[in-house]
């Protein structure tokens, strides 16, 4: 059984990952993690935890110290809801983490010394956060994606395929649209998305990337790679990658329909970690679309 705890419990995505957990014949919950009352005064409240819904009127450290059953409603399961961050790493052998940047980045390090494999769905980070990562993955057991979808995750392929086929008269123009709670534009997705076109083109993102457009503007930049983030109602999420050519659209399209896809994928990468060596995986090492 691999032992597995959700960090950030109380928000959606960490309750949909413990009817994963529990609904998988090959998986534990060993533990389920929120964070202190502490840590959050002062905040804001997206800073502070990023998968809190408007709609969780509770904050979440009230979870914590309370049977993760009646918590969410239910009878009593025998779990704990924990603030223990060391307790809950000695328990498990993967932790899966969708909460945000600052809390994401200082976890992985104290779950890289404990030798606990580590499965990243927070996105939002800054350049700083990815240079951190990116140390931390050479010693420790990473899998981090802006999406864990299968869908998404060939959506990135084929966007790099493509993108390599088609000359500069094509445009690139990449549009996401998610729920009006979500804190972070673009999207993690978005950004994979950009960072595949960038490396089927051989250019950099950061150099093409041009993430937003307002009054009079000129012209569009040759070879520019586009971003376009909507907000609103209850979208799961929705992405667009157009490659706009002389008399022609090509529209790759990915459309979430139910957010346990993501839940899913996460708890598929926690358990093709069990036996991997260091480094800083993605979704598509998990998926074997990487070929390593």
């Amino acid at each position: 059984m691999r032992k597995i705890a959700v960090f950030g419990v109380s928000g959606r995505m960490g309750q949909m990952l413990v009817q994963q957990v529990d609904a998988d014949p090959g998986a534990t919950l060993s533990a389920a993690v929120e964070r202190a009352a502490h840590d959050w005064v002062g905040q804001d409240l997206g800073q502070a935890g990023a998968t809190l819904s408007a709609a969780v009127e509770r904050t979440a450290h009230d979870w914590v110290g309370q049977d993760l059953g009646q918590a969410t409603g239910g009878g009593p399961r025998g779990l704990v809801v924990t603030d223990d961050i060391d307790a809950a790493l000695a328990a498990s052998d993967v932790v899966i983490d969708f909460t945000a940047p600052h809390a994401t980045v200082a976890l992985a390090a104290r779950a890289a010394d404990a030798g606990v494999g580590h499965v990243i769905g927070t996105t939002g980070f800054d350049d700083d956060d990815l240079v951190a990562l990116a140390e931390i993955g050479t010693r420790g057991h990473i899998v981090r994606a802006g999406n864990m979808s299968l869908g998404v995750n060939l959506l990135v392929t084929l966007a790099r395929q493509v993108a390599s086929a088609l000359g500069e008269d094509y445009d690139i123009e990449i549009i996401e649209a998610h729920h009006r709670h979500k804190v972070d534009a673009p999207s993690g997705t978005a950004l994979m998305l950009g960072e595949a076109v960038a490396e089927g083109r051989g250019v950099s993102l950061a150099d093409m990337a041009d993430r937003g457009r307002d009054g009079i503007t000129g012209a569009r930049r040759e070879g520019a790679i586009g971003f376009h983030a909507i907000r609103g109602g209850d979208f799961i999420g929705e992405h667009d990658v157009i490659f706009a050519g002389p008399g022609e659209r090509v529209t790759l399209r990915h459309v979430a329909s139910d957010r346990a896809l993501f839940a899913r994928g996460a708890l598929r990468a926690a358990m093709w970690l069990e036996g991997r060596g260091p480094g800083e995986y993605s979704m598509l090492d998990v998926l074997n679309l990487n070929g390593r």
